[in-house]
C-alpha cells in the first residue's frame, strides 16, 4: 500500500504533498528527523489529507494531480474548511 498525503503547517500557512509506503515514518521524518530542506523550515506539520493506493504508479499519478492547479485548489479548500483561514 502507498499513501498520498498532504501536510499543512498552521504556523506558516504552507502545504506539502507527497507519497510514501510508510506514512507514520514519513510524517516523523518531516516533523522530527529531517535536518534540512523545505519541511524542516515550516514545522510542525499536521496531516490534512490522505488517500491509499495499491500501486506506487497510482500513488504517483494522484500525487501529480494534487500538485496541479486544480489539485492545489482542492487542497486549499480543505485548509479553509478545516482550519478556518
Amino acid at each position: 500500500m502507498f499513501d498520498v498525503y498532504v501536510l499543512y503547517s498552521p504556523n506558516h500557512k504552507k502545504i506539502y504533498i507527497g507519497y510514501t509506503p510508510d506514512l507514520k515514518s514519513r510524517i516523523d521524518s518531516h516533523n522530527i528527523y529531517s535536518n534540512k530542506g523545505y519541511t524542516k523550515k515550516y514545522r510542525p506539520w499536521v496531516i490534512l489529507y490522505t488517500e491509499q493506493f495499491l500501486s506506487k504508479s497510482d500513488a504517483l499519478k494522484r500525487e501529480k494531480q494534487l500538485k496541479s492547479a486544480k489539485g492545489r485548489e482542492f487542497i486549499w479548500n480543505l485548509v479553509k474548511e478545516k482550519h478556518k483561514i
